[in-house]
């Protein structure tokens, strides 16, 4: 069942987003050589309980974490450890947090230190694809115009969007409905309609779509073995267009 937000939930969650891009930005910016993955979920859980907040990540589902950390050929639900980063990495950084009984959900990708060429176009791209899904939002869209939009920006250069894994709605609950595929077809699904919230989150690899799970039972990784970004941002669907709630 779709849940419509009031204005007044809409800003309950526009102040959860905007702690959780604090947190997020000031995760974003310790990434560096010789930094742990371990050391990066320790500060993001810190943050977010120095702001009041509590992680939505950390045992959900019973996932062991407040931060998911997926690097390289890594798409999804990478688990902090001992990993070490190194120059030529690339990041992906998925945080959410829960403020005053409000979702905030949202992803950044780094490149860590110089990256080559191809994969810094990787980590644009996405970022690209994130917000072209975001303009299509308008009251009176349908859901496929979002997937249209992601999917148009990475194929034109050569990249696939991840289809196992969608965005959802956000609330009260971190995962609502409705599902928000990273592919689609313009004109299809259910029609946006005022105080819809939704989690927009492209996840783009340089090679082929298709992935796998670890034996972690966590961690989704690229089938060929080439690189993934991951983007993401909550958004409210208003009578003035798209709110990014989560700004960094």
């Amino acid at each position: 069942m779709i849940r419509l937000k009031s204005a007044s939930d809409i800003e309950h969650l526009r102040v959860s987003g905007a702690k959780l891009g604090e947190v997020l930005r000031q995760i974003g910016e310790m990434v560096s050589p010789g930094v742990t993955t371990r050391e990066l979920d320790h500060a993001a859980e810190l943050r977010i309980r120095e702001l009041g907040a509590k992680p939505a990540f950390l045992h959900y589902n019973g996932y062991p974490a407040t931060l998911c950390v997926s690097i390289n050929e890594q798409v999804i639900h990478g688990i902090p450890g001992h990993r070490v980063l190194n120059a030529g990495d690339v990041v992906s950084l998925d945080l959410g947090l829960i403020y005053e009984g409000y979702y905030a959900d949202s992803a950044i990708t780094v490149a860590c230190g110089p990256v080559v060429p191809r994969d810094k176009e990787l980590i644009e791209t996405t970022r690209k694809s994130l917000y072209a899904g975001i303009d299509a939002v308008h009251v009176g869209a349908r859901l496929g115009d979002i997937g249209h939009a992601v999917q148009q920006v990475a194929e034109a250069q050569g990249m696939s969007v991840v289809r196992d894994y969608v965005g959802h709605g956000v609330g009260k609950e971190l995962h609502e409905d409705p599902e928000v595929p990273n592919y689609g077809r313009a004109g299809t699904g259910i029609t946006l309609k005022e105080g819809l919230v939704i989690a927009i989150e492209p996840m783009v690899n340089a090679g082929s779509s298709a992935v796998r799970v670890l034996n972690d039972d966590w961690t989704v990784v690229t089938v060929d073995g080439q690189k993934s970004a991951h983007f993401e941002h909550t958004i409210a669907v208003t009578a003035q267009g798209p709110v990014i709630l989560t700004q960094l």
